[in-house]
């Protein structure tokens, strides 16, 4: 096992594809420092008055949106990328055990994205404390306590996607396709979600995975805006969701021919 991984490792730091989804974590953390900078100007020609009801979201909330999409995309491609080119013939020669490949295919971009997600998110955090400089701004000012457990759970929600996305890959076998179910998983049905009449709106988009990881842990100085699930049921629900992804993905895997 340590052995696939390791050549699955050096499979995906050898593509231009997995540096571009770095890349793209490593700009949006930059424009996390951007965001706190703009805060901190926008704060600074508030007055007293507007500064008591000024609300911003966190410093690191641009990764929250931007590291799903990445772990959609670097889920998909261990897979679809060596259908599309034949190479996982070869892949399979060399590594005849399927449920060892698979696992190796689905833990390497997950393990990826689970540090890099947890390093931008930290740098954001600590970098917009660092810009904002002790002003009272609400969701800046909390300290690095109570920043933590929405670190932690946007990274391990963006580990689950990845996975999830991983399971869509080997059912789906296109990048194209995985890509964009994932996508409208994300961003699609949630907004649909909202336009079904009361109960119902609320009791599906607190189900949805885009939903999930600000249930597990809210940003600081976030209110609440809908009833949703609570902490516990909302982690167990993604762990379901992964579960289910990559059940389905291992036995469409080990059963059809490459």
């Amino acid at each position: 096992m340590i052995d696939a991984v390791a050549a699955e490792w050096w499979k995906l730091r050898s593509v231009r594809s997995t540096f571009a989804v770095l890349a793209t974590v490593a700009g949006f953390t930059l424009l996390c420092v951007v965001w706190s900078l703009y805060a901190a100007h926008y704060w600074d020609g508030l007055s007293e008055a507007r500064r008591a009801t000024f609300r911003s979201a966190p410093p690191e909330q641009p990764l929250s949106i931007a590291l799903p999409v990445c772990a959609v995309v670097l889920g998909a491609l261990p897979l679809t990328s060596e259908y599309a080119s034949g190479m996982i013939r070869t892949s399979l020669a060399a590594l005849p055990r399927r449920r060892t490949l698979f696992a190796a295919k689905a833990a390497v971009p997950c393990a990826a994205m689970l540090g890099a997600a947890l390093v931008s998110l930290a740098v954001g955090v600590l970098a917009g404390k660092a810009v904002v400089d002790g002003r009272p701004i609400r969701a800046f000012d909390a300290s690095l306590a109570d920043h933590l457990p929405y670190v932690l759970a946007t990274a391990a929600a963006t580990a689950a996607i990845t996975l999830i996305a991983f399971g869509l890959a080997a059912v789906l076998r296109s990048t194209a396709a995985t890509i964009t179910a994932g996508m409208a998983v994300l961003f699609v049905v949630p907004p649909i979600a909202n336009l079904l009449p009361d109960p119902w709106a609320g009791r599906i988009w607190s189900v949805l995975p885009a939903s999930l990881p600000g249930q597990i842990a809210a940003p600081p100085g976030a209110s609440a805006t809908r009833d949703g699930l609570p902490p516990l049921p909302s982690a167990l629900l993604l762990m379901a969701y992964t579960a289910v992804a990559l059940g389905a993905g291992a036995r469409v895997f080990g059963k059809r021919d490459a």
